[in-house]
């Protein structure tokens, strides 16, 4: 996604109307940019002293499968309402599920080198152009806030923050240029639009379609008939594929008597190609190009793609962590002494750390400390096989215990008053079986949707790089977007006191992905760093290697649909599937007060990719655990202050 985030469309325009909450009165309104589907402020909700709610029944037994971001958010908020009676189940040897930060190869600390994002890496802060993006209305924003996360613009393709964007496609020859050619995109200022024709043509496209639909959507958005309007975009675009919306022909004006048609971007197939490969923010788009068109405009639209921010971690100005509980322990254990991965609050890993090492204001431990005084509060390497209904209404989870460690290893299982499933949806139906939960409460078409969701893979291989390419070299462009097997080559740096700056020599989704598999990581490695230096040699106008600024033996690769704690980086929906996937995010709020099981994370959400729906969906899972065992909201909040997702009839 290259054309348009560093526009910055959602946030600028968010400034420049000048607007706060439309409906004064509900101060839990949203303001704009923030997701379409819940008008609704959580940040609002969390900042506030003890959170959420205040519990009554304190004593609740509560517990969360996967200490991902999401687990552990809500394990985080329940543990500040004053539940006690929390259990956090966690498969592998360490937390943070896909916010994964590679410290060296096997995450061990290598001295000098900086850190490695491997799964999520830029962050939507939800903040507007005159805002720090700290104050914006994310959860993101408040937990980095909270946690006193240093953070900086990522570089993103043609943005302010990279120095120069290299542009090369149909071998160089794009523009029907004479010998191949790389097209340099330098945009200081974020207004400056990409070079040659081809790609002149394609951006005045997509930013005619993105400003329009962008600037009435802000004048909608958090007003009394915004859920209306959204409904009625959903009903125009859900059935169709992003492939088809570039296509689409476009309109020459929004007309409020049809509010959800926006046209579309009327490209050219020779157009439609370019958009694939060069994409609309953050790298090449075309492996999302078959996917529901909603998921694509939420991204540009809604703010996900405005004023990324790269994590550098709970550090101070030279990179260094600051002091942090548990910082300089040399091992970290759970509940029953099993060993997982020592904090570090080094990159976006830190957030993780934070979440569960650093105590709330609320309380007189951390999470952390509170849970391994149970022996059944935080168990590590326990791998959840079976949830099964009884008839007193509990459910029982069954687990295998340590299973790091074979010859200890034992199933068990422990009984519990509500149960929150944070997993990927296909871990849930090859791994964990669901048992006499009945139709009332696990309707089929909810089991249905999580079991046909759709999992993107994605690869990425990352590695040091000397400091003196973006200290010294002039030629080779900072980050460079192509056709060819690498596809997007991002360069960065943390600091000067790392030894090393980083980059991520490969960033492939879906087919792409999965086309890499035929090489073992090492093979992969000196491909990536071969087809670069072809490119670079072929272009006339760089006839230079970047390999000897790399690091090939410290290079680290991440293949997601291999890791058998994730089976997938992000999941996705099919044209056509949007309202199974709004259903999964409904479940909470019609069915979990009978089921006692609770459905969230990115997983049971439509804005795949993100760290965003991870705390939105714990927050909204703590929402209706408060409801059920009737906590007293905090700040005047009741249930009807909170929006209900709505799914149309489809015929």
């Amino acid at each position: 996604m290259t054309i348009g985030s560093n526009f910055n469309f959602p946030a600028d325009i968010a400034q420049r109307t000048h607007r706060k909450k439309r409906a004064t009165h509900n101060k839990w309104r949203a303001t704009f940019p923030n997701p379409p589907d819940l008008c609704f402020d959580y940040r609002s909700l969390v900042e506030q002293q003890n959170g959420v709610a205040q519990a009554t029944d304190t004593n609740h037994r509560i517990c969360i499968i996967g200490a991902g971001i999401t687990g552990l958010t809500t394990a985080r908020e329940l543990y500040r309402c004053g539940f006690t009676n929390i259990t956090v189940l966690e498969k592998s040897e360490r937390i943070g599920g896909r916010h994964l930060t590679a410290l060296g190869r096997n995450n061990t600390n290598t001295i000098g080198r900086p850190p490695f994002e491997m799964g999520a890496m830029r962050m939507p802060f939800f903040n507007k152009s005159n805002e720090a993006p700290k104050d914006g209305r994310s959860l993101m924003a408040y937990y980095a806030k909270k946690f006193q996360l240093v953070h900086s613009d990522f570089p993103n393709p043609g943005s302010p923050a990279v120095r120069s964007t290299g542009i090369y496609l149909r071998e160089g020859s794009i523009d029907d240029s004479r010998e191949p050619t790389m097209l340099i995109w330098e945009n200081p200022n974020g207004k400056t639009a990409p070079p040659g024709k081809a790609l002149g043509t394609v951006f005045a496209k997509w930013k005619m379609f993105a400003e329009r639909m962008t600037q009435t959507v802000s004048e909608h958005y958090g007003s009394k008939d915004w859920e209306r309007m959204w409904m009625s975009i959903v009903k125009k675009y859900e059935g169709i594929s992003f492939r088809d919306l570039v296509k689409m022909p476009a309109i020459t004006a929004w007309r409020q008597s049809d509010p959800g048609n926006f046209g579309g971007m009327g490209m050219t197939a020779q157009e439609s190609a370019v958009f694939y490969s060069i994409g609309i923010g953050d790298g090449s788009w075309g492996a999302f190009y078959d996917v529901c068109s909603l998921y694509p405009l939420r991204t540009a639209i809604f703010g996900f793609s405005s004023h990324l921010q790269l994590i550098h971690g709970r550090v101070n100005a030279e990179g260094r962590p600051i002091d942090s509980p548990y910082l300089n322990s040399t091992e970290i254990f759970d509940s029953k002494r099993v060993k997982f991965n020592k904090p570090n609050y080094i990159g976006l890993g830190s957030l993780a750390e934070s979440l569960l090492f650093i105590k709330p204001d609320e309380t007189r431990e951390s999470l952390y400390e509170h849970l391994i005084k149970s022996q059944q509060g935080l168990l590590t390497s326990s791998s959840v096989t079976k949830l099964k209904k009884l008839k007193n209404g509990k459910i029982r989870v069954h687990y295998d215990w340590n299973t790091s460690q074979p010859e200890r290893s034992e199933k068990t299982f422990l009984d519990f008053d509500s149960v929150v499933m944070t997993l990927p949806s296909w871990l849930i139906e090859t791994q964990i079986s669901i048992e006499d939960f009945d139709e009332k409460s696990l309707p089929p078409q909810i089991i249905s949707a999580y079991k046909t969701a759709h999992w993107e893979t994605s690869c990425k291989v990352y590695a040091p790089l000397k400091k003196s390419f973006l200290s010294q070299n002039k030629t080779i462009p900072q980050t460079i977007v192509t056709d060819s097997l690498v596809h997007d080559v991002y360069t960065y740096r943390y600091n000067d006191n790392h030894t090393y700056d980083c980059i991520l020599l490969s960033y492939t989704w879906e087919d792409d992905a999965t086309k890499l598999s035929l090489f073992s990581d090492g093979e992969l490695v000196d491909k990536c760093i071969e087809e670069l230096d072809r490119i670079l040699l072929k272009s006339t106008n760089i006839k230079q290697k970047i390999s000897p600024y790399i690091g090939r033996e410290q290079a680290v690769v991440q293949r997601w649909m291999n890791d058998k704690n994730s089976l997938g980086c992000a999941k996705l929906y099919r044209p056509g599937t949007y309202y199974d996937a709004i259903s999964l995010m409904k479940y909470n709020r019609d069915f979990s007060h009978i089921s006692g099981l609770y459905l969230c994370g990115e997983s049971f959400s439509v804005d795949a990719g993100w760290t965003e729906p991870c705390f939105r969906g714990a927050i909204d899972a703590v929402i209706n655990i408060c409801k059920k065992t009737h906590a007293t909201f905090n700040g005047g909040f009741t249930m009807q202050d909170y929006p209900e997702y709505e799914v149309q009839t489809q015929t």
